[in-house]
């Protein structure tokens, strides 16, 4: 059996498009009364997991938090698909990014989907769907992404905050204070996103059990806390995550290429280490792709789930894919299951593996954030 989102709980496509639906005075999935101005903050690795386990050090966040302030984020589990979801509205079989580094068959190469984008690709197009600030000012609104500066050009921000005018601020407490002024400000209704990635790169660094990640909590914290004060009544502010985390001790990495039969007929591997996609070279017959899976799944079907694109994507795993989309995904999906990260140690200077955090698979730890309302949406 593979796993699979439930259909009727909340997950990161209904968190922009009902604070936009909020802002237009109109009913919407996460039943949020209808105010002038919208914020929603995304901490970058905030699991609700993870955050019931730390949450003695988080006042503010705990008072919003219970067992119904959970949703699901999304497939897989990595900051780009995610975000993309949270940001159009979309699961990523429509939105394009389906993972955290893709096949760009066009130019037959892998690239990261964060990082990696050049003159040869599109940020415009290779993100397929309007987002949620274009829909918004569209209709008037203003629309607005503050974030840090050093992400204002990247592709991935053309890709997925387009129609947001960006601001950018410097430490989360500047974010929020700025975050927050864009409804003092505008005469228009406003939807707003935050960007915090100060938890995530913690967890990656040092893992989130470790005093460098709950001490990146308490300042989110405090941090919020000053934003919430500021709040006017007309203003609701959501906190959600891209996705949860766990620790991935170096002694569970899994070394792939010493089982060299398993990269016979594999072309390329994307994804990332929690969750590869495996895409096999174009020339192989059938019985050979078929041979290739066989051969994940017997070697590691006990502790990921190994399946092919095509279940997959019965699944659910993406939602509905544009035939566009397909041959993004890996013809073989390796998804982790216990608490291991796949590596190709051919590759020099991985810097990946001096990562304690991980994420993209579909643990609860990795697939539950929490959804918390302040101000006009608290009430």
């Amino acid at each position: 059996m593979l796993p699979a989102l439930n259909p009727d709980s909340a997950n990161l496509t209904d968190v922009l498009s009902s604070s936009f639906q909020a802002i237009a005075g109109e009913e919407n999935r996460l039943s949020l009364p209808p105010v002038r101005h919208a914020v929603v903050l995304l901490v970058d690795g905030l699991g609700a997991h993870n955050l019931k386990a730390r949450v003695g050090h988080a006042r503010t966040l705990a008072g919003a938090f219970s067992k119904s302030a959970v949703i699901q984020s999304g497939f897989p589990t990595t900051t780009a698909a995610a975000i993309a979801s949270l940001t159009t509205g979309q699961r990523a079989g429509q939105h394009g990014l389906v993972g955290y580094s893709v096949l760009d068959a066009g130019n037959d190469r892998v690239i990261n989907q964060l990082s990696g984008w050049d003159s040869r690709i599109d940020p415009a197009t290779w993100q397929r769907v309007p987002t949620l600030f274009e829909r918004a000012t569209e209709r008037g609104f203003t629309a607005v992404a503050v974030g840090a500066a050093r992400y204002r050009a990247s592709g991935f921000t053309h890709a997925v905050l387009r129609g947001a005018r960006y601001v950018a601020a410097g430490s989360l407490a500047e974010r929020l204070r700025v975050a927050v002024a864009v409804g003092h400000a505008s005469a228009e209704p406003s939807l707003t996103y935050v960007y915090a990635p100060e938890l995530d790169m913690a967890g990656h660094a040092n893992g989130w059990q470790s005093p460098q990640w709950t001490h990146a909590l308490e300042s989110l914290d405090s941090a919020l806390a000053s934003a919430v004060r500021e709040l006017t009544f007309d203003q609701g502010l959501l906190v959600t995550a891209d996705h949860g985390m766990i620790d991935v001790p170096h002694e569970s990495h899994v070394l792939f290429d010493t089982a060299p039969e398993l990269l016979d007929g594999v072309a390329y591997v994307a994804g990332e280490p929690r969750c590869l996609q495996l895409h096999l070279a174009p020339e192989l017959a059938a019985t050979e792709r078929a041979a290739v899976l066989d051969r994940w799944q017997q070697a590691e079907g006990q502790r990921s789930w190994v399946t092919s694109r095509d279940a997959a994507i019965a699944a659910g795993w993406f939602g509905e894919v544009h035939p566009e989309v397909t041959p993004r995904i890996g013809d073989i999906i390796v998804a982790a299951r216990k608490g291991i990260a796949y590596y190709d140690s051919r590759v020099t200077n991985n810097a990946g593996r001096k990562m304690v955090g991980q994420h993209g698979s579909w643990s609860d730890e990795e697939l539950r954030v929490p959804l918390l309302r302040f101000g006009a949406f608290a009430r």
